[in-house]
Order: structure tokens, then sequence, then C-alpha cells
């Protein structure tokens, strides 16, 4: 009875365990990430879909951002015991060592680069290692504690994931997934403005170089209104360059002057909870419009 005991209790410890490493690749964002990215290869295809390809460049997009999500908590140990919002990340907490954290990231990028190159191609590859360099390294340690620009130009990570998915199918870059960067890059600052809106007191005290700790709350609200109709206008240039069609154009309209009108009400408004409310609106308007995007392609190709 006592070793079943034992045993039961190894078993738990193993899960969390197992758990606080998962947690560490930041599984909820990633999520979007791998959405965009399966998007960018099936709009790169036809009707005859390549399923081990989109498997296998599928898992080494998803091992690097869950590498560079990691390194990136590794990184900002010292301003996640600050945060309430962070300060029950599995490093803070002591629940797992940076080292082996580190020697997990170092782990998933290396078989994330070697499948990429191995079994997708080599542009894809050296555009997933740049990607782990700008956001691991570039951003985490250099720019976001640098000026109130940080998560502009660190956007540039984030929005490689279409464009990874459409060159492990072609092995190119074209036009298209360079606007489905371009829309991801632009959508970049307002979504974390308006949660550095809401959680301003937390960046002010972990003294990270926000757009509402440097330039106040009421410049941020600005810069979200402009940034949102800046996102607005590329977002139909897939109709406009004739990448797709009257469904995608119809339903980012939508969603984009609902981004706009909240990020007006945000903006005149000055209320936090608008703030926190624009934050997750983004993310399904981001998700929604890629959403658009495939059942206009597939729409028109049937």
């Amino acid at each position: 009875m006592e070793n079943s005991t034992t045993s039961s209790s190894s078993q738990s410890k193993l899960s969390v365990v197992v758990w606080e490493f998962i947690s560490l690749t930041k599984p909820r964002v990633n999520l979007l990430i791998m959405f965009t990215a399966i998007v960018g290869m099936l709009l790169a295809q036809g009707r005859e879909l390549q399923y081990d390809l989109i498997l296998l460049a599928s898992i080494g997009i998803g091992f690097a951002a869950s590498a560079a999500a990691i390194i990136n908590h590794v990184i900002d140990q010292r301003i996640d015991s600050v945060m309430d919002r962070t300060k029950g990340r599995p490093l803070v907490k002591g629940n797992i060592k940076p080292l082996h954290a580190i020697y997990f990231a170092i782990f998933l990028s290396i078989t994330s680069l070697l499948m990429l190159h191995i079994f997708v191609n080599t542009l894809t590859a050296i555009l997933t290692f740049i990607s782990i360099i700008i956001y691991s390294f570039i951003y985490s340690i250099y720019l976001k504690n640098l000026n109130s620009q940080n998560i502009v130009i660190g956007g540039i990570a984030g929005a490689m994931p279409p464009l990874l998915g459409w060159t492990s199918i072609t092995n190119q870059i074209e036009p298209f997934p360079l606007i489905l960067f371009l829309i991801i890059f632009l959508w970049t600052p307002p979504h974390f403005w308006a949660l550095a809106v809401y959680k301003y007191e937390d960046y002010r005290k972990a003294n990270v170089p926000m757009l509402p700790v440097t330039h106040g709350k009421d410049f941020a609200r600005l810069h979200i209104f402009l940034y949102s109709i800046l996102l607005l206008c590329i977002s139909i240039f897939p109709y406009l360059l004739g990448f797709s069609g009257l469904i995608y154009f119809t339903g980012t309209l939508l969603i984009g002057f609902k981004f706009v009108y909240d990020a007006f009400l945000l903006m005149q408004t000055k209320s936090d909870i608008r703030a926190i409310q624009l934050f997750k609106y983004s993310i399904t308007y981001l998700a929604l419009l890629f959403g658009f995007l495939l059942i206009d392609f597939y729409y028109y190709l049937s």
C-alpha cells in the first residue's frame, strides 16, 4: 500500500513538472502562432494537400516558437518577479531551474532547425533561425529594455509565422505572404499597447519602457487608435491585390471597423477596462482574419 502511494505521488510530481515545462513554451500564444503558420501553408497549396509536409513544418515551427518563448522566460525572470501578471511563472516560483529551461530551449531549437532543414527546406530553416534570434535575443535582451518602440521592432519575429508557413510549401518568398507578415506586424503594437495600458502599474514597477510608461497613457491610446487604422488599411490589401475575394473583404471590413471603433472608444473614454477588452478582442480579430482568408480561399477554389 505504501509503495502504491509513493508511486502515485511520484507520478503526480512528474506530471506537475512536465506541465511546468510545457507552460514555459506559452502554449496559448503558440496556438495562435501555429494557426497563422498553418493558414500560410494551406494558402500556398491548391486542392492537393501535402499532409506530411504540413505536419513536419508545423512541428518545426512550433518547436522554434516554443524555444523562443522559453528563452524569453529565462531572460525576463527579474521583470516577471515584479509584475503581478507573471509572478506565478515556473522560473519565478523556482519550480524549474533556469539552466534546465535553457537546455530545453536549446533542444527544441536544434530539433526545430534540423527538422525544417532536412524535411522541409533550407529557406524556412534560415527564416526560422532569424525569428528565434530576433525574439529571443534582439528583442528580449536588448530592445525590450531600450525604448518605447520595443514591441514595434520586436514584432518582426511575431509576424513571421504565415511567411514561414508559405515558404514551407513553396520554398520561396512571394508578395502574398509578405502582406500577411505586414498585417501581423501592424497588429502587434496595438495588441500589446492595449495590455500595457491596462497593466500600466506592472510595467512601471518593472521599469519596462512600454509606450504608456514612457509617454503616458493618453499618448499610448492615441497610437493604438492610429495603428488600428493602419491595420484596417493593410488588411484589405489581399483583396485589392487580387489574392482574396469578397468573403475575406467583407469579413475583414466588419472586424476591422470594430477594432478601429473600439480603439477610438478607448482613446475617448480613457477606460482601462476598455483597454483589456481591446486586448482580448485583438486576439479574436487576428484569428478571425486568418479564418476569413482560409474560408475565402477554399470557397473560390471549389
